[in-house]
């Protein structure tokens, strides 16, 4: 089953995202990524393979200091275990959403195909690009990230756990779940959100499980469910 780590606060982004990813191994996976939003923009970094090749990756192309970041481990569902698969994926063609998901959407290849009419470009073979895209469509005509979400999810058939942020805004991570696991870990100016408690334990030792349904949303200094 795939992991997911999320995180927006004053620490070090990129040693919590790999810290609860190195927790969730034992879930086991075949490719691992992370991206963050610092003040030059949005950078995600992804490998085929152990979380030691993503590790690698980011030692030979660094990431800057952050404060609010994603991180994922992967099972391959749709699509092989390869680097363009790995998730995080992006949304949209100015690429400013950020995307990790489990789960399996259902109605993934009609989507596809409806937001390729639209002009949308895939660039991977994963139904979780879909979601990425149709977030930011949505997000065309709101203007709100959360209210985008919550019009997103009412599109979609199936499982989703799923985590995502605006390079336009590094305040808040998004969040949403159906049939998929999701956990809240609470802080002192600062939260996390992941799959399993277990990414969170060494950190907090405070939680909300979401619910059936349940569309959240985590800034520093706040959770709104």
């Amino acid at each position: 089953m795939c992991g997911i780590v999320g995180y927006v606060g004053p620490k070090s982004t990129l040693d919590v995202l790999l810290g609860g990813l190195r927790r969730l191994e034992y879930r086991g996976y075949d490719s691992a990524g992370v991206s963050v939003i610092s003040g030059a923009g949005l950078e995600t970094r992804k490998k085929a393979g152990k979380l030691d090749n993503l590790v690698g990756e980011i030692d030979a192309h660094p990431l800057p200091a952050a404060h609010i970041g994603i991180g994922h481990t992967r099972w391959a569902t749709h699509g092989a275990p390869t680097d363009g698969n790995a998730h995080p994926h992006l949304g949209g063609s100015a690429l400013k959403l950020s995307l990790i998901h489990n789960g399996i959407i259902e109605n993934h290849a009609n989507l596809r195909r409806l937001l390729q009419e639209e002009g949308y470009v895939f660039t991977s073979d994963t139904d979780t690009e879909v979601i990425a895209h149709l977030v930011e469509k949505e997000l065309k005509a709101t203007g709100n990230l959360l209210a985008a979400v919550q019009k997103s999810v009412k599109q979609l058939h199936g499982a989703y756990g799923t985590v995502l942020m605006d390079k336009n805004d590094s305040s808040r991570l998004v969040v949403a779940r159906s049939g998929s696991p999701l956990v809240i870990g609470l802080g002192i100016g600062e939260n996390f959100i992941s799959s399993d408690q277990l990414a969170l334990l060494p950190i907090t030792n405070r939680f909300i499980y979401l619910e059936e349904g349940d569309i959240a949303r985590l800034t520093r200094n706040s959770i709104e469910v």
